[in-house]
């Protein structure tokens, strides 16, 4: 009897330990986010963005993510956020005093730190063959090795646009990769005015700028500016 009370007793402390554990790595998680964390207290649905009236800290303000269902009462996290002041809705029909434009957007907090300036990715999409840069190109990895020479010169990339941010500061924001790296940085920031969707394949054609710096956290080593896009297929 007294082998199995002890056997009831160990069982017991182990659970214990175990969940002292889980709320011990749980708060890890906590201190090591440090980005924004939010509760939605609004929805409205766009054809592009999802506009949230969230609350953090007790304070309310204005987000805009890319379009997903959302419900009220939902907590989000997120590090990346461009504010505009007095951005005018044209789908809405209103004009926001301050709202801030959300990248990465999650149910869950991560503990990867945000690296400010430096807004290019190092995380790879799937691609399933090397998309070979174009006539008179040249490919991301060597726009990145000589960086110095193509400075406020117009070239020429293709690539596979894996993220697309429209009508922000009166342009839209692609962001293309061709399966070439260097340094691990595998993406390239486009700004234009032509309208592309995720997962096409372009062709972009623009001034390279080195070190641009929009203010807000968002300072580029390298960004394309003002290209014009050619869509060619969608993978």
């Amino acid at each position: 009897m007294m082998f199995k009370k002890s056997i009831l007793l160990l069982i017991v402390l182990l659970s214990v330990l175990a969940c002292q554990n889980q709320d011990e790595k749980a708060a890890e998680n906590e201190v090591a986010f440090s980005g924004h964390k939010v509760t939605v207290n609004e929805v409205i649905q766009g054809k592009t963005y999802t506009y949230l009236l969230v609350t953090e800290n007790d304070a309310e303000n204005w987000i805009a993510i890319a379009k997903r269902e959302t419900k009220e009462d939902e907590v989000l996290y997120y590090t990346d956020a461009l504010e505009m002041q007095n951005f005018e809705s044209k789908e809405l029909g209103r004009t926001f005093e301050k709202i801030q434009f959300v990248s990465n957007v999650s149910n869950t907090p991560t503990q990867e730190e945000v690296k400010m300036g430096n807004k290019q990715s190092t995380e790879k999409v799937q691609i399933d063959e090397p998309i070979a840069a174009p006539k008179d190109g040249i490919s991301i990895a060597t726009l990145y090795e000589k960086r110095d020479s193509y400075k406020d010169k117009v070239v020429i990339l293709k690539g596979k646009v894996t993220k697309v941010n429209n009508q922000i500061m009166n342009r839209n924001w692609i962001h293309i990769q061709d399966g070439s790296s260097s340094d691990k940085t595998v993406d390239l920031t486009v700004t234009t005015n032509d309208e592309v969707e995720l997962g096409d394949v372009v062709v972009v054609k623009g001034t390279i700028t080195l070190s641009k710096d929009f203010g807000a956290g968002y300072f580029y080593d390298v960004i394309m500016e003002s290209a014009t896009v050619s869509t060619e297929k969608t993978m």
